[in-house]
Order: C-alpha cells, then sequence, then structure tokens
C-alpha cells in the first residue's frame, strides 16, 4: 500500500496513451475511408481478399485451440478434486479414522469441491464450444461477403 501514491498520475497517464491510441486509430480509419466510397478498392486491396483457404486455416486453428483450452480446463478441475481427496485423505489420517465431525466435514467438503469444479469445468467448457462457433460463423459469413 506503500505506492498508492502513484495510482492517480499513472492512470492518468495510462487514460492519455488510451485516448492518443484511439485518436491514431480514428484518424487511421478515416484516412482510409476511401474503401468505403469505392467498394472496387476493397477487391484490389491484397490486404482485404479473404480466401477460402485462409478461412479453412482460421477455422482449423480455432478447433485446435479449443481443443487445447478444453483439455487444460479438464485437467484444472481434475487437479482440484486429486487436491480436495488428499486434503481429505490427510484429515482421515489425522482424525485416525473415527468419523468425527472434522472427518465428516472433510469429506463433505471434498463432495461440494469435487461437484463444483466439475460444474465449473462443464460450463467453462460450453463456453469454449460457443466461442469456437461464433468464431467459424464468423469466417463463413467473411467468406460468404466475398463470394
Amino acid at each position: 500500500m506503500k505506492l498508492n501514491y502513484l495510482n492517480k498520475p499513472l492512470s492518468a497517464v495510462g487514460r492519455w496513451i488510451a485516448t492518443a491510441l484511439f485518436c491514431v486509430a480514428a484518424i487511421a480509419f478515416v484516412w482510409q475511408g476511401s474503401f468505403f466510397s469505392n467498394t472496387a478498392a476493397w477487391a484490389g486491396s491484397t490486404y482485404m481478399i479473404a480466401t477460402a483457404d485462409a478461412g479453412n486455416q482460421v477455422k482449423d486453428k480455432v478447433n485446435k485451440d479449443a481443443g487445447r483450452a478444453k483439455g487444460f480446463i479438464r485437467d484444472t478441475a481434475d487437479k482440484v478434486e486429486q487436491t480436495a481427496n488428499k486434503n481429505a485423505r490427510r484429515v482421515e489420517n489425522a482424525t485416525d479414522n473415527d468419523n468425527n465431525l472434522l472427518e465428516r466435514r472433510a469429506k463433505s467438503d471434498r463432495d461440494l469441491i469435487e461437484k463444483r469444479a466439475e460444474e465449473d469445468a462443464s460450463r467453462t467448457q460450453e463456453a469454449v464450444d460457443n466461442t469456437k462457433n461464433a468464431v467459424k460463423r464468423a469466417v463463413d459469413g467473411i467468406k460468404d461477403a466475398f463470394n
């Protein structure tokens, strides 16, 4: 908390930089505005041509990255469950398996943690799928626009 005196000046500098970047982007957008009035410029621009191959490459990349993200999510949920089980076993060992209040509470907590880890992993994987599908739809829309 000793650096609080820096927060205000840094946030002001950050706002100034963000404003400057926004202005530069706006100027560049307006400068290239000829693309909006002349649609032939769109077709002639080497930067604006979307090919089916590029669209397929993007889709393949999205599939690959989504698969890796879902694998990471599953691994994280498994690690959380392993840790919960390890902690419950430690409590069991510390209480000599006499099924007392602490042991029952540890088992209850373990079950709750496992349940929530599965629910969170499922929701997060569904969000990854939704994002993947949105990107694919966007690529298809761009490909359709150029066909």
